[in-house]
């Protein structure tokens, strides 16, 4: 099983580590403040979910990156190039309170955020459904919650769909990142808040 690190430890970062922690699958978990501020939510999560640096975090085989979109530059300032490692954009450009879009020209948040992560190959994944979502069984009525991914990188996205598998969602793969950011990106996407269920 590939190393896991997470970057942020704010709504979606904790529900991804809830996902991980469901399965007893390892990961890291990180933010700004420094590990020993994570000491009580580790816990809570369980034992496969450990509290690290930033750089801990960013060292694993796959990372995800949830922070707010204000703070993804200092969130990533100053790390290692990623060197071929996959990195999950779990992010979207607007935030609290205000909930503006930010002002991104032609690209999608995804093209911007990978021009922050040198050397990764970036999938983007787990930004489109609600926390608790991400955080609660995938198991609905009867079928399997339905998570979105996309990427220009084919290991990448194999990787991550076997994860998505294993967490007991439906991975759907959107195609290449210019394509399927704009798709699962919030505000602007027809694909983010829905709560799709596949069923056999």
């Amino acid at each position: 099983m590939p190393s896991i690190g997470i970057i942020g430890a704010g709504q979606i970062g904790r529900a991804i580590a809830t996902a991980l922690a469901r399965h007893a699958i390892p990961a890291t978990l990180a933010n700004s403040r420094g590990p020993a501020s994570l000491a009580e939510t580790v816990a809570a999560l369980g034992p496969s979910i450990t509290a690290g640096s930033r750089e801990e975090a960013a060292s694993k085989d796959i990372v995800f990156v949830a922070v707010n979109w204000s703070k993804l530059p200092s969130a990533l300032e100053g790390l290692p190039d990623f060197d071929g490692r996959s990195v999950v954009d779990a992010n979207n450009p607007i935030e609290a309170p205000l909930f503006k879009p930010v002002d991104l020209g032609d690209r999608s948040s995804s093209e911007v955020f990978a021009g922050r992560v040198p050397g990764a190959r970036v999938v983007k994944a787990f930004n489109h459904l609600q926390p608790h979502l991400v955080a609660g069984d995938p198991a609905s009525n009867g079928g399997r919650r339905v998570l979105f991914y996309s990427g220009d990188d084919a290991g990448a996205k194999a990787h991550l769909g076997v994860l998505i598998d294993r967490l007991g969602f439906f991975g759907i793969d959107l195609g290449p990142l210019a394509l399927g950011s704009r798709l699962v990106q919030f505000p602007g996407g027809p694909l983010p808040a829905l709560n799709l269920v596949r069923f056999n």
